[in-house]
């Protein structure tokens, strides 16, 4: 550490946030910035190559089309943080399309309604989750073979699944409008508010924790910032949005399990152990953590959040057909995670990063 350092922490806090940016940029930690600022020349690319590109409706589009993946993406960040990986994904998420395709079947045997349906959906892939991470947790066999089995497993349940059918089309509503219902004008600003309310507690509330536990804030300014530019992009999004269809619902769900699963990972002791396992399982194991159940629990995560996308993503085509779950959608969670900043080797990433 250089002789000034005691200086510069002395000093006000810009110049310690100055001083932590230079480091960072030294120590090649650019976080997510160089993908923000690839974004920003994507945007700009594509905004001079396409007239609707900048568009309110292709805006919402965009939406609409990143809600699956980026729910998957959300799950995987909690397996790549014990350093693990979850290569079944894409096609559990093609299991939980099927089974609420089939459970809602007007004609079929069960014709559930759209919200228990979903509910099945989704425990069946918690359930496959727990199955395949019970061979991880407890008998040791490497995560990269059993979800590599599970992939092809999966697939293929699939594929006999709706071999006959070919295609289902989804004609409940409820489950249509997980990916196709928009909010009114008046209810997007609702919306935004409460987000916005939401965000600046959280951070405050952190603050008033620390002071209380005679922690010192460093840079007071930077939390207002960060609530400036969340309010900022919050308005926004909402003003472009209300110019097409209203906010979507999945932006909401995308928002809301952003939320849930960032207060899970960094203000829950079961976080703080995913973390644990993630930076030294050996250490954690003898701290007294659970290893094999805190792995046991991520793998179940990442299959609610894979069944979750898998109903958004079959309720934005309206129906399933023998190829749910592929393409490309395993890569896109999956690198969705670690281009954010999320370690591939474990205890080093963040919800958001996806």
């Amino acid at each position: 550490m250089s002789t000034d350092a005691p200086a510069v922490q002395a000093g006000l806090p810009e110049e310690s946030l100055r001083q932590r940016i230079l480091d960072n940029i030294r120590g090649g930690n650019l976080g997510s910035w160089p993908v923000l600022i690839g974004l920003v020349v994507i945007v700009a690319f594509f905004s001079f190559k396409a007239e609707n590109f900048l568009s309110p409706g292709n805006f919402s589009n965009i939406l609409t089309q990143m809600a699956g993946t980026t729910l998957l993406a959300y799950g995987v960040v909690f397996v790549l943080l014990i350093g693990e990986i979850d290569l079944s994904i894409s096609y559990i998420s093609g299991i939980a399309g099927v089974v609420v395709a089939k459970l809602t079947l007007p004609d079929g045997s069960f014709e559930l309604p759209g919200l228990i349906a979903i509910l099945l959906a989704v425990g069946a892939c918690v359930l496959i989750g727990a199955f395949q991470g019970s061979f991880v947790a407890f008998i040791g066999v490497p995560a990269f073979v059993v979800t590599l089995a599970g992939y092809q497993i999966w697939q293929g349940v699939i594929q006999k699944s709706i071999e006959e059918e070919g295609v289902i089309v989804i004609q409940n509503s409820l489950v249509n409008d997980t990916a196709n219902y928009f909010f009114s004008e008046r209810a997007g600003w609702l919306i935004a508010a409460l987000v916005c309310v939401v965000y600046a507690a959280s951070l405050l509330a952190g603050v008033v924790t620390a002071r209380r536990h005679g922690v010192a804030v460093r840079d007071p300014f930077l939390i207002l910032a960060k609530i400036a530019v969340v309010v900022a992009v919050t308005v926004a999004t909402v003003i472009i949005c209300n110019r097409d269809r209203g906010v979507p619902f999945v932006l909401v769900l995308m928002i809301v399990a952003l939320l849930v699963l960032t207060f899970v990972a960094k203000r829950t002791t079961f976080g703080r152990h995913v973390y644990a396992v993630g930076g030294n399982a050996e250490a954690a194991r003898r701290a007294g953590i659970n290893v094999g159940r805190i792995r046991l629990l991520v793998f179940m995560i990442s299959g609610a959040m894979a069944g979750l996308g898998g109903v958004v993503l079959a309720a934005r085509l309206n129906s399933v057909d023998l190829n749910a779950g592929g393409g490309t959608l395993l890569i896109d969670a999956i690198a969705a995670a670690v281009i954010g900043g999320t370690s591939l080797f474990g205890g080093r990433g963040e919800v958001r990063d996806a």
